[in-house]
């Protein structure tokens, strides 16, 4: 009789269990439990996005205001030591940057308003000057047409104006979205001590209040750093825009750096909005061509510099951001809540490595380096 392997008698055993086959069975690499918990997570987060997406009008001055409140708690902490009661200090302190900014909105207001009440002079202005491209569209349409393209001529009309209404009341919060915005920043500043600790103390294990603790700590620093340092930063790219605009003979040159300065905080979006402004302004300011783009080349050469040297170098030494999850952040937080979720995206980035930091360490198991 054929004995089969898995039929062999185990040494010693005198009732004929069977020997366990030699070809055990490998695990599944995901297991069914782990698969509903990714499943499940993913709809976590598909809700979440969901709810940040459709209730903005409550989400985005609630999260902007706890952001700016935690970059600016430590000049409350500042006003404090020196004796100054916290909730005087929160309320200052707001007063304080509320000013600053409609300084700045002042600066920027005047030049638009002046151009918006000039836009057909401006418009056929800039018309007449856009008639150089007319040869290169000439040979644009011959080439068509040796293809087999249309015979249309093409050209380039101006932007209509009927995007002006939306965009503002896109980029215009309501009155209650102020209110919600500025009675949650007074508050979170004058209360930010008391919500530490009752973040702290709810968690019953030491080592788990001293993480809060220490997680708590850096993302005050890290973020009162970045909002000084990238003011600082963004100051003077205004100021320097504002320098060559008047050297160059752009009108309105303070208007213009201020309004370089404010579209600076936005990663990637404000750069390229100010080079398109710069642009615009100096074709229809000056009457040639060269002379109408030198202001907008001279601040990108200034901005090539800053963000390719100056912002890395000091930047990179606290919290080093790599460059595709800035874009990625900065992208997704656009389409969730627009200018101002452009505005959060970096602030919230560093947010989420440090909660990596802390709850992911380097210690934990890594993939081998291959």
């Amino acid at each position: 009789m054929r004995v089969l392997p898995s039929e062999r008698l185990l040494p010693g055993n005198n009732e004929g269990t069977p020997l366990p086959d030699s070809h055990s069975e490998l695990p599944p690499v995901i297991r069914r439990t782990e698969f509903v918990a990714y499943a499940l997570a993913g709809l976590l987060l598909i809700a979440v996005v969901a709810v940040l997406y459709f209730a903005k009008a409550f989400f985005l001055p609630v999260v902007m205001a706890v952001v700016a409140g935690t970059m600016l708690s430590p000049a409350a902490s500042f006003l404090e030591r020196r004796g100054v009661p916290r909730a005087l200090g929160a309320v200052l302190i707001v007063i304080a940057v509320t000013a600053v900014v409609a300084f700045v909105i002042a600066l920027i207001a005047a030049p638009v308003l002046e151009w918006s009440s000039r836009l057909p002079e401006l418009g056929a202005q800039l018309k007449e000057k856009l008639h150089v491209f007319d040869r290169p569209l000439a040979l644009w349409k011959e080439l068509q047409t040796m293809v087999g393209g249309s015979d249309g001529m093409p050209s380039l009309p101006l932007p209509k104006m009927e995007w002006v209404q939306p965009t503002l009341e896109f980029l215009s919060p309501t009155f209650a979205e102020f209110l919600l915005f500025f009675a949650t920043l007074i508050l979170f500043i004058a209360s930010w001590r008391d919500l530490r600790r009752a973040m702290i103390m709810n968690f019953g294990d030491r080592d788990a209040r001293l993480r809060t603790l220490r997680i708590l700590n850096e993302i005050e620093v890290h973020l009162g750093n970045y909002l000084l340092t990238v003011t600082v930063i963004n100051i003077g790219v205004g100021i320097a825009t504002g320098i060559v605009c008047a050297v160059i003979g752009m009108p309105n040159p303070a208007g213009l750096g201020a309004l370089a300065a404010a579209l600076n905080f936005i990663p990637i979006i404000g750069p390229i909005a100010m080079f398109v402004v710069l642009a615009v302004v100096g074709l229809v300011a000056f009457p040639t061509i060269g002379g109408g783009l030198m202001a907008a080349l001279a601040f990108g050469g200034v901005t090539f510099m800053e963000g390719h040297f100056v912002t890395p170098t000091i930047i990179g030494r606290r919290l080093s951001l790599n460059a595709l999850a800035v874009f990625i952040a900065l992208a997704f937080w656009t389409w969730l809540w627009g200018p101002m979720g452009a505005f959060l995206s970096s602030p919230l980035l560093i947010v989420g490595l440090i909660l990596k930091e802390h709850l992911l360490p380097e210690n934990s198991p890594q993939l081998p380096q291959g």
